[in-house]
């Protein structure tokens, strides 16, 4: 629940697929596409000032400046998202959006190692991305990119040293603001990985994470208010805007641990149907079909062998299309979807909550739960999941 719950309270929502990367699916939220136009705008007056060119080339450089601190925000938000992979944890994707970027996972990460290295990954990637531009920097060895770094209004530099220098110090920006230890900024995962560490409990640790990021939030809204007072519109309203969204997103988590606390030690063998329906694999399909799909009126089964452990799912149009072309005697066996079956299987000791965002189990509906061996334990479902929540909190958390 509570990465879900937090991705909404950020407002990024349904987005358009720009690519993918590594199979990942990369998008961007209409607000991306705002941020991308404004800041071609804003840059092209900044490179007008310090290029002392033409308007066409101010646009062009800010268009390629633009174009390239997207792409490390893509490589910032890969980085999360490759680690996760690493760790066991499915990423549904990424998303731009006015802010920045969101690597969505499907789960939250299960020890503070785990969740040191993914929130540690995006901001290592940056500091990659800026060493880089001032390696390059160093390379050109031309003394007018001190006098960019500086904004001197004598400084005329070369569209290259214009563009390195704006890269390399946005990047270093979002670099050192990732960094501050407030949840759900990346140092703020790192600091709750520490916590998480040292006190041996998760919920404590998001608690002072959490109880830090409203701080910070409450800091940037005072500042941007303050700016604004002073006529400074575009950077007071942007830092309130911002302090205000990560305001809501550390105080939901603040909140999702009464919830995590409330379903503490319910695991998926507390609440899975401990008694499934499954198919043998040595099964004739003309058996499957009467014995199955007819009476139980199913789409699919669970198919095990011999041991009982979990093969995968036959589907029901599967085996009418076999029996059909002539084979009802074939073996339910050679029929079955081995392809997914560990898309489908989840451990019994799980714990309920790292279901709350389980990708596999919203878009299917249910999952094989198996013990350490393999052998199909017991089915649990979307439903059997609510119901275990509704149990455990009879009363809406505010």
């Amino acid at each position: 629940m509570a990465p879900a719950k937090i991705l909404r309270m950020l407002g990024t929502g349904p987005s358009i697929q720009l690519l993918r990367v590594f199979g990942i699916r990369i998008g961007a939220s209409p607000s991306w596409f705002v941020v991308l136009f404004l800041f071609i705008y804003l840059g092209a007056d900044y490179f007008r000032e310090i290029l002392g060119g033409s308007v066409t080339q101010a646009y062009l450089v800010a268009v390629a400046a633009v174009f390239l601190f997207f792409v490390s925000l893509v490589l910032h938000e890969l980085g999360h998202a490759l680690v996760a992979r690493r760790e066991g944890i499915a990423i549904i994707g990424i998303d731009l959006w006015f802010f920045g970027g969101v690597a969505k996972m499907s789960s939250d990460t299960q020890s503070p190692g785990s969740e040191f290295r993914v929130a540690a990954a995006g901001p290592l990637v940056t500091l990659v991305i800026v060493a880089l531009c001032a390696a390059l920097l160093v390379l050109i060895q031309n003394s007018e990119a001190l006098e960019v770094a500086r904004l001197s209004d004598e400084a005329e530099a070369s569209p290259t040293l214009a563009l390195l220098v704006a890269l390399g110090g946005i990047n270093a920006m979002l670099f050192a603001f990732n960094l501050i230890p407030a949840f759900p900024l990346d140092g703020g995962r790192i600091a709750r990985a520490i916590v998480w560490k040292i006190s041996g409990n998760r919920n404590t640790a998001t608690r002072v994470a959490g109880r830090i990021g409203e701080g910070f939030a409450y800091i940037l809204i005072g500042l941007g208010i303050f700016l604004t007072a002073r006529g400074e519109l575009f950077d007071g309203i942007w830092l309130a805007v911002l302090g205000w969204f990560i305001a809501q997103a550390a105080r939901a988590a603040v909140a999702s641990t009464a919830f995590t606390e409330r379903i503490d030690g319910i695991t998926v063998a507390d609440i899975m149907d401990a008694q499934p329906v499954s198919m043998p694999a040595a099964t004739p399909l003309a058996q499957a079909q009467d014995e199955y799909f007819l009476r139980y009126r199913w789409d699919w089964f669970p198919v095990v062998d011999s041991g009982g452990r979990f093969l995968g799912v036959v589907r029901e149009a599967r085996v009418d299309e076999e029996i059909a072309a002539g084979r009802p005697a074939l073996a339910v066996g050679e029929v079955v979807e081995l392809a997914d079956a560990d898309d489908w299987r989840v451990s019994s000791d799980r714990p309920l909550e790292a279901l709350l965002g389980d990708e596999q189990l919203r878009s299917r509906g249910a999952l094989m739960a198996v013990d350490a061996d393999g052998v199909l334990r017991g089915v649990v479902t979307i439903d059997q999941v609510r119901r275990a929540l509704t149990a455990a909190l009879p009363q809406r958390l505010a």
